[in-house]
C-alpha cells in the first residue's frame, strides 16, 4: 500500500497564489538484487541467476542498440532513445556552416530519453492502493537570491566543493529549489560558481576564472 503527498507549489504562468499537485511517497529504492528477488520469487519457475543474466544482457544490448543510432521499444515497459550533448568545457556551435563547427569528439551521449508504455502505467495503477500521506508546503528562504549566492560563495571560500544538501542548510531551500538555483548559478559565468561531476556525484565549486575576493 502506497501513500500520496499533497504538494503545494507556486502557480504557473505568472499567476498569483498557490497550486496543488499529488506525488507518491517513495519509501525506499529497490536495488537490482531486491528487484531480481521479486522476479525470481518462489513458484515463478525462474532462478535468481537466470533472471540476473537476462537483465544484464538486456542492459548491455540496450546500450549497444542506442549506440548504433536506434531507439528501442520494450513492450510493456517503454521506449528508450539516446540523448546527445556537448562535452563539458566545450561551447555549442552555430547552425551556420561558415562558423567553426563542433567535431564528433566534442559530442557525447549524456542521457537517455524514456517514454513509458501506457500498459505499464495502467498496470501500475491497477496494482496501486493509495492512502493519505500528508501535506508538503512550500518552504521559503529568508534570504534573497543575491544573499543566497553570497552565502554559497563564502562557503566555497572555505570548502573545496559544495553539495546540494550543503546549500539547503545554508539557505533553507528545499532540495528541488536548491538544485534548480545552483544549476542556474552554474550556467551564469558571472556567478562565480561552476560544477564538477555528474548525476549523484555532481558538486559545485568555485569557477576558476572568478574573482576570489567576491
Amino acid at each position: 500500500m502506497a501513500q500520496y503527498i499533497k504538494q503545494e507549489m507556486n502557480a504557473l504562468n505568472g499567476e498569483s497564489g498557490k497550486q496543488v499537485y499529488y506525488r507518491m511517497k517513495i519509501e525506499r529504492n529497490l536495488d537490482m538484487d531486491g528487484f531480481v528477488e521479486r522476479v525470481a520469487h518462489d513458484g515463478s519457475g525462474l532462478s535468481r541467476a537466470s533472471v540476473l543474466h537476462v537483465m544484464e544482457a538486456v542492459a548491455e544490448q540496450l546500450a549497444r542498440c542506442m549506440a548504433e543510432g536506434q531507439s528501442v521499444t520494450i513492450e510493456g515497459i517503454g521506449t528508450f532513445k539516446p540523448r546527445l550533448g556537448v562535452v563539458k568545457g566545450k561551447e555549442l556551435d552555430a547552425i551556420d556552416a561558415t562558423k567553426p563547427q563542433r567535431n564528433a569528439q566534442s559530442i557525447e551521449v549524456n542521457g537517455v530519453h524514456f517514454r513509458t508504455d501506457k500498459k505499464l502505467v495502467r498496470k501500475t495503477n491497477r496494482h496501486c492502493t493509495l492512502t493519505r500521506g500528508g501535506i508538503s508546503r512550500i518552504k521559503h528562504s529568508s534570504y534573497t537570491e543575491e544573499e543566497r549566492l553570497t552565502l554559497a560563495l563564502n562557503y566555497l571560500n572555505e570548502h573545496v566543493f559544495m553539495h546540494v544538501s550543503d546549500y539547503m542548510k545554508l539557505t533553507g531551500l528545499k532540495r528541488t529549489s536548491a538544485t534548480m538555483e545552483l544549476k542556474q548559478f552554474s550556467r551564469d559565468p558571472e556567478s562565480g560558481i561552476d560544477t564538477e561531476g555528474r548525476g549523484s556525484h555532481r558538486v559545485y565549486v568555485r569557477r576558476k576564472e572568478s574573482n576570489p575576493s567576491l
